[in-house]
């Protein structure tokens, strides 16, 4: 037996018990002719005291005792003097008094200490990236994705859902991110896909009958990374039938409550606020708005169409449109901290941006002279300003004001300490537009994807204004991260084969890509519909980390190289032989 107890278990209910621990050496002092070393394992830490009245041989192995060696030891629990207890961590008051010592394992100097507080190069850590694993805030991490995964399950199992497999070797539909291709070599010049989401077979498995179904599965996009993406990651699935919006949005709602209590002990607010997809946009920016802070946007395109400023008042006259933000207690940003404001606006594709001091004596700025004294005090008012305050403005197309002023607030927020990172504000934002128009591309685009119920109401809309057509779809955002997103499904052939049309997919290539959800609709579809949260993300937000990256055990650079393995790497001539491929030089 290498162990009868755990480390980080240890407490005063095992006093004078004999114990049998394994692990890494943490660290090893010299003290008073007694030696200390700290074992490590999962579970914690563990004092171990190596004196030589007690046994000296095994007193004296412990001075080959290096970090990171791997260890068995076997001693009595004792209660540790009350002037070394350590409460910082559960095993502070007690102690082990070795009387065996085995060395399971020799272990050259880590490239850098295990050690929570060490700052480490991010490329040194994915290299060693087992070694990283060892520190013990990262295996906690780890430990809360696991149970939260259990928690997961555990819910859904007590609501009649089914975990069921779906294949991970399936057929390229290349309609939004880039799939990752396998060669099948049974079938010469033919290729897999590995799965970008389980979509089409999980409402496959509607149409079979199975109504409710789950899966925490992985998932693969050949896309440009960055914090919240990786080539490969992980979704929490699930598809029920017979259930309209509202159903789904409940259900989920308490899963999340129960799932947050359980693994975290964190209390939400309940129930979670619901905000359109238009008012999120026009109040926030952006459809996944962080809402434990204001700066909320403010249109003032009308009173721009009235003002003298050319620039305002040409970019409405053109459909465009001019909003303000209210940049509380920042009227004493210099000059340079204002251009860098202003360039950061450009960065993300303005054109310039506007402002205006609050002072006692009212707008300061080089532009209120094209403004009346009566508009001047409209826009103080229409955005609450004060003296001290700075108001700033962005002119432009709709989306490029939301987007910059969107991005704009949220790094204001941290310049102003506004973001308290302890609270979670979780919200529904619904009523998404089912289309948008891709000018560059001539044709319409599905907001969430191809396979989304139109609104009941909307449906007149899809032949004379397709943009007009809400989707019933719906996003759970947390603090500003989409952590999941779904929607009713069409259920109908018809209506699918009418959205195909008016996303520019001719009837042969939804027979090609699609004709085998179309032919199962035809057989007795069920009213469906899903949702999927990023398991990553939300293991991310619970754990208080930026990057996905931090919360998968085996992460990828942004170049979508795993540092530790080299892969991807150069393949064998045999192998591409057999898969009928020939290797080009690539320039």
């Amino acid at each position: 037996m290498f162990r009868t107890h755990l480390c980080g278990k240890i407490s005063e209910k095992n006093l004078d018990t004999e114990v049998t621990l394994s692990g890494w050496v943490h660290r090893r002092r010299d003290h008073g002719g007694l030696t200390f070393v700290d074992l490590r394992d999962r579970e914690g830490i563990i004092q171990i005291v190596f004196n030589p009245q007690l046994s000296e041989s095994v007193h004296q192995q412990a001075h080959a005792l290096r970090s990171e060696y791997v260890i068995q030891v076997t001693g009595k629990v004792a209660r540790r003097p009350k002037e070394t207890e350590n409460l910082n961590i559960p095993t502070g008051k007690v102690e082990v008094l070795a009387e065996a010592l085995t060395i399971l394992n020799r272990a050259k100097t880590p490239p850098f200490l295990i050690e929570d507080e060490e700052d480490i190069s991010d490329a040194l850590r994915l290299q060693y990236r087992y070694l990283d694993l060892r520190r013990p805030a990262v295996q906690q991490i780890f430990i809360r994705r696991h149970k939260l995964s259990q928690a997961i399950r555990q819910f859904l199992n007590d609501h009649q859902f089914l975990e069921l497999e779906t294949p991970s070797l399936t057929k390229s539909t290349p309609e939004g991110a880039r799939d990752f291709l396998v060669p099948s070599r049974l079938n010469p010049g033919n290729f897999y896909a590995l799965p970008q989401s389980p979509q089409l077979f999980k409402q496959i498995l509607m149409v079979s009958g199975f109504d409710r179904y789950y899966q925490i599965v992985r998932c693969f996009r050949d896309e440009d990374l960055r914090a919240d993406r990786q080539p490969e990651f992980t979704q929490i699935d699930l598809e029920m039938s017979f259930i309209e919006m509202d159903d789904i949005l409940s259900l989920m709602e308490e899963m999340i409550l129960r799932v947050f209590s359980e693994v975290c002990d964190r209390k939400l607010p309940s129930p979670f606020p619901r905000m359109t997809y238009a008012e999120a946009v026009s109040r926030f920016g952006t459809d996944k708005p962080d809402t434990r802070f204001g700066l909320e946007l403010v249109d003032l395109s009308e009173l721009a169409s009235r003002c003298d400023f050319k620039v305002f008042r040409s970019i409405v006259s053109k459909g465009g449109v001019v909003n303000g933000l209210n940049a509380k207690n920042l009227a004493r940003l210099s000059r340079k901290e204002i251009e860098n404001l202003t360039n950061e606006a450009i960065q993300r594709g303005a054109k310039g941006l506007a402002w205006m001091k609050v002072t006692e004596d009212g707008l300061e700025a080089p532009i209120t002279k094209f403004f009346s004294a009566a508009q001047l005090n409209e826009i103080k008012t229409t955005l609450e300003g004060e003296p001290g305050d700075l108001l700033l403005f962005v002119a432009d197309k709709t989306q490029v004001v939301h987007d910059v002023l969107g991005t704009l607030r949220l790094s204001l927020a941290k310049k102003l300490n506004l973001i308290d990172e302890k609270v979670f504000n979780p919200l529904w934002v619904t009523d998404f537009p089912l289309f948008e128009y891709d000018a560059a591309a001539k044709r319409y685009t599905a907001i969430h994807h191809p396979f989304t119920s139109p609104m009941d109401e909307d449906l007149p809309f899809l032949k004379s204004e397709p943009l007009k057509v809400r989707a019933k779809a719906y996003d759970l955002v947390v603090n500003g991260v989409e952590l999941g997103g779904g929607s009713i499904r069409i259920h109908q052939e018809e209506i699918q084969s009418q959205v195909f049309s008016l996303l520019g997919i001719a009837k042969e290539e939804a027979a090609e890509k699609f004709g085998f959800l179309l032919e199962a609709l035809q057989y007795g579809a069920p009213p469906h519909g899903g949702m999927a949260f990023g398991f990553d993300r939300m293991v991310a937000l619970l754990s208080g980390v930026e990057s996905i990256r931090e919360v998968i055990p085996f992460p990828k650079t942004q170049k979508g190289i795993c540092l530790m393995t080299s892969a991807p790497s150069d393949v064998d001539a045999r192998q591409l032989k057999e898969l009928h491929i020939k290797k080009e030089r690539i320039l």
